[in-house]
């Protein structure tokens, strides 16, 4: 039985460098090694290997192990595999296996036996008489002789015990285990694939585990086109991509990882000059092929039929992929032409074409967008109030919280393009509250007085400052105290950041009065808006509130366009302030009620994002002031 005491023996006679040199080029760096990481492609080292703490780790990636784990994710052995040939050369005696285990492993290794001999069994009936049809269909695809050998094709004939008189070494239950013939009750067993092409299925060394069969009579209708292996004790279709074993090492040239809906588009993807493909088994993408694809490339492609199957699977994929999304890591998607799947569009218009729709590939945000917009018809604000709902919600779904914040801020911005137009204004017809503008009124700066608008003088700075001494001490805390003063001074950028302020929680009162003078077409001006604050009842933002931070765009000598962007960074700060704290908030709640090492750690890396937010605060004030 392999102990832990064991496998740590193991690991302390393993030089893990002069292991992974091996195969990937190191340098020494101080006290480690460094190289380019061998699990995706990059072009600076992110890679490094640590013999004293015995451990690899990608800072891009995020792959990390020992001395096994390199030996089964990079090499593609098995754990039991990995363990002898790593003992061996430390010259090690394996341990006796547990009784359980090895019958298990045993029970594998003669599944595999059985697996392999069904596939030759299926390539000789390729080419015999028997197989015409199978070579007839193989014809209208036009793959060549070696695609055909390269990715094992071959025919299951007509016929219910046809393999089992083939296989018949092989004990009937063995058959049954290993998905080759279906167990019925009250029935005898009979061959599963029957009057198919097949194809092999197989795991990252390249061992046949599966098959896939695609029906060749047409007469066939109450049968599936395509029909696959079940799950066995070898083959599990959700932590499986077809075509792996192949594409990994296409995909460590190139750089790019694609994935197609079906392996009879692989192939074609493959006979086509394209080898990094690979696809899923009859099922939508799952978490764990996502994260099998994020080993090898950071941004996979996602191949989609032109068609609303097509357009629901991308879906599919983008939803699950949200919660798993990681810094540098996500999806790019495409979608073909409709009506043509990627054999159909190589034949038609070529590799190129091809190669043209992949390198035109959309982020998973863009894709997320433009799905949910075109989802219903948004007519009503009830209807487009759905659409943010519905935005909203997949942000919610994603773990990390820089990315969910990105999203929420991209998506807002996006959002409010659609919903708020330029159109004409709601105070030209007649509609509005008491504060409206009314045909035949003068516009400009001014205020209202008794019910009606009183024009003013063009403001000055002088004025500005003595509105802002008048209500000095309103604002909770100098930051949300200069972006209100920010936006009163520079009113057109109130609408640029209005989505995100509205988004944020627990903000100043005096942000919701700025806000709703978004909702007409008026040009906003810097005594408008002092002037609705004061006739609320909400003083304007005086400079004692922010006396700590010197803020560029308050500057007067500040140009527009310096201060638009000075004043986007402290609206930046100022949405990501509430969402830190609450993090925070429940990492030190659960601490407290745990007590355990996860969640200190958990408690002080966000403790030390709270104090790099602070500092970053202080820089920005600081730079933009002297910048000033």
């Amino acid at each position: 039985m392999l102990t832990p005491q064991w496998l740590d023996q193991l690991r302390s006679r393993t030089t893990l460098s002069a292991l992974i040199g091996r195969s990937t080029r190191l340098q020494k760096a101080g006290r480690e090694f460094k190289a380019c990481c061998p699990f995706h492609n990059e072009k600076s080292p992110s890679f490094t290997v640590n013999d004293e703490k015995g451990f690899y780790h990608c800072f891009g990636c995020g792959a990390h192990g020992d001395a096994i784990r390199w030996m089964t994710d990079h090499q593609g052995l098995s754990f039991m595999d990995a363990v002898k040939e790593l003992a061996a050369e430390a010259g090690m005696d394996v341990p006796a296996p547990d009784p359980r285990a090895a019958k298990a492993a045993e029970k594998r290794d003669t599944l595999h036996d059985v697996m392999a001999a069904a596939q030759g069994w299926f390539v000789q009936n390729l080419s015999a008489p028997g197989g015409e049809s199978a070579r007839a269909y193989l014809a209208t695809r036009g793959f060549d002789a070696h695609t055909l050998q390269r990715f094992g094709f071959g025919y299951a004939p007509e016929g219910r015990q046809a393999m089992k008189e083939a296989l018949g070494k092989f004990p009937e239950a063995m058959l049954i285990e290993a998905g080759l013939r279906i167990e019925v009750e009250n029935r005898d067993p009979y061959d599963r694939f029957r009057g198919r092409l097949m194809l092999p299925i197989e795991d990252a060394r390249g061992r046949v585990i599966a098959f896939g069969g695609r029906i060749l009579s047409k007469e066939k209708t109450d049968a599936p086109k395509y029909l696959n292996s079940p799950d066995t004790p070898l083959f599990d279709k959700g932590r499986t991509l077809y075509n792996l074993h192949r594409a990994a090492p296409a995909a460590r040239q190139s750089g790019r990882m694609v994935v197609v809906e079906g392996y009879m588009d692989v192939v074609a993807m493959a006979a086509a000059g394209i080898g990094e493909c690979v696809a899923p088994l009859g099922t939508a993408l799952t978490e764990q092929q996502i994260e099998m694809l994020w080993r090898h490339v950071e941004m996979p492609i996602l191949c989609f039929d032109g068609d609303a199957a097509g357009q629901r699977a991308a879906m599919r994929a983008v939803t699950r992929a949200l919660p798993l999304l990681r810094p540098a890591h996500s999806l790019r998607i495409v979608r073909l032409p409709e009506g043509l799947d990627p054999d159909d569009l190589i034949k038609q218009r070529g590799a190129r074409a091809m190669e043209d729709v992949l390198g035109a590939a959309k982020s998973l945000i863009e894709v997320l967008w433009e799905a949910e917009r075109d989802a219903q018809p948004l007519y009503t604000p009830e209807d487009k109030a759905g659409l943010k709902a519905r935005l909203m919600a997949h942000v919610d779904s994603i773990q990390h919280p820089d990315i969910a914040s990105l999203y929420r801020r991209e998506l807002q911005d996006r959002y409010s393009e659609f919903a708020f137009p330029k159109r004409e204004s709601r105070w030209q017809q007649g509609g509005g509250g008491g504060n409206a503008f009314r045909p035949g009124q003068q516009r400009g700066r001014g205020s209202f007085q008794n019910g009606r608008w009183q024009p003013q003088p063009e403001s000055t700075p002088e004025s500005l400052e003595r509105l802002r001494r008048a209500a000095a001490g309103g604002a909770r805390d100098a930051l949300s105290a200069a972006v209100l003063a920010g936006l009163v001074r520079w009113p057109g950028q109130v609408r640029r950041h209005a989505e995100a302020l509205a988004r944020t929680p627990g903000l100043d009162p005096r942000f919701g009065l700025l806000l709703d003078c978004c909702q007409t077409n008026e040009a906003l001006e810097t005594s408008h808006l002092a002037t609705i604050l004061v006739e609320n009842g909400l003083e304007i933002p005086g400079t004692a509130e922010y006396s700590g931070l010197r803020f560029g765009f308050l500057n007067p000598d500040t140009g527009a366009d310096q201060a638009a962007e000075d004043l986007a960074q402290a609206v930046d700060l100022l949405v990501e302030r509430p969402v830190l704290d609450a993090a925070l908030a429940r990492a030190t709640a659960r601490f407290e009620s745990e007590l355990s090492e996860e969640a200190f750690a958990d408690q002080q890396r966000l403790l030390k994002r709270k104090l790099e937010f602070d500092s970053r605060l202080r820089q920005m004030a600081t730079r933009q002031a002297a910048s000033s």
